[in-house]
């Protein structure tokens, strides 16, 4: 009870949950199409590159929002051209330009004399979160969100088979490019709450999570940004708890339901399917020992 004591007692523990749970909600719902799409190393990419965007905006005194989110989308256009314009593959393309956004974003925070913490930006300090913060990370869910409900269809099937969306008219660059502005946007939320360097965990753990609880896509969403809030509600109560970082603290809660779901989920565990294979030997051995004991019983009979 003495979490919740805390959240009535202390604006800025509520203000951080609530945070918190806003981020994990968002990145369950698009992480389910990231990890779909097969854009796990995009999400890694546009996650580090927000960082020379930061920077920049300290430096500046512009817009954390406006400079991070330049950032993101000038990194995944870079992505784009290098592998469109090369014969490199795409997963060399990004290895290439995140480092280098990276490795400049570096080297800028460390030699600016604006006041904030490296390791906030690098880990995320969701207990020193600001009330305009807190609404910007409102108004990017709900953008989000938005768009996956209109576009459903169109993210639906692009995702699933972009050969025959393209043959229907549907415009699979524009939605591919769609879902990377997505990202570039719940990046730039989440980066408060879990830091640049673990933004991509709670992208994807919590969309892998429910990938192996469900085979069915609404269901995914659903599960995905269930799990997201949980492990951001959990993290916030082991931080506080604990006095431990509250950006791996969420990850790691995030992580341990992964492993849950990976040992005991009903289809794809695999303890679930250790003992399904036992019980189906089990049940084997038992029909065997059986039509022996018939055929002994057939042959007994049958002697004269």
């Amino acid at each position: 009870m003495t979490f919740i004591n805390d959240l009535f007692e202390y604006t800025f523990l509520a203000r951080a949950l609530f945070t918190a749970s806003v981020v994990g909600l968002v990145c369950g719902v698009i992480g389910s199409f990231i990890i779909l799409r097969g854009l796990s190393l995009m999400g890694d990419a546009i996650s580090h590159a927000v960082l020379p965007g930061i920077a920049l905006a300290f430096m500046f005194d512009v817009s954390f929002f406006v400079g991070a989110l330049a950032a993101g989308l000038l990194a995944a256009f870079g992505i784009g051209v290098v592998s469109t314009t090369t014969t490199l593959k795409r997963d060399t393309s990004i290895g290439i330009v995140f480092t280098a956004f990276l490795a400049f974003g570096i080297i800028l925070l460390s030699n600016t004399t604006a006041t904030f913490s490296l390791t906030d930006v690098l880990f995320g300090n969701v207990l020193a979160v600001r009330k305009q913060d807190m609404w910007l990370a409102v108004v990017i869910g709900v953008v989000v969100c938005a768009g996956v409900l209109l576009f459903y269809k169109q993210l639906k099937i692009t995702t699933f088979d972009p050969v025959l969306a393209d043959s229907y008219g549907v415009p699979v660059k524009a939605v591919h490019y769609g879902v990377l502005v997505a990202l570039a946007l719940v990046t730039v939320a989440s980066v408060q709450t879990v830091g640049v360097i673990l933004v991509v965990a709670l992208l994807i753990t919590p969309a892998a999570t429910a990938y192996l609880l469900t085979s069915r896509l609404p269901s995914m969403i659903a599960v995905s940004a269930l799990i997201g809030v949980v492990a951001a509600a959990g993290g916030m109560y082991f931080s506080v708890r604990f006095n431990i970082v509250s950006g791996p603290a969420i990850v790691l809660t995030a992580f341990t339901m992964f492993t849950l779901a990976y040992l005991f989920a009903p289809r794809t565990g695999i303890v679930t399917k250790a003992i399904a294979g036992r019980s189906g030997r089990d049940a084997d051995a038992a029909d065997a020992a059986a039509d022996d004991a018939a055929a002994t019983d057939a042959a007994g009979s049958a002697r004269p």
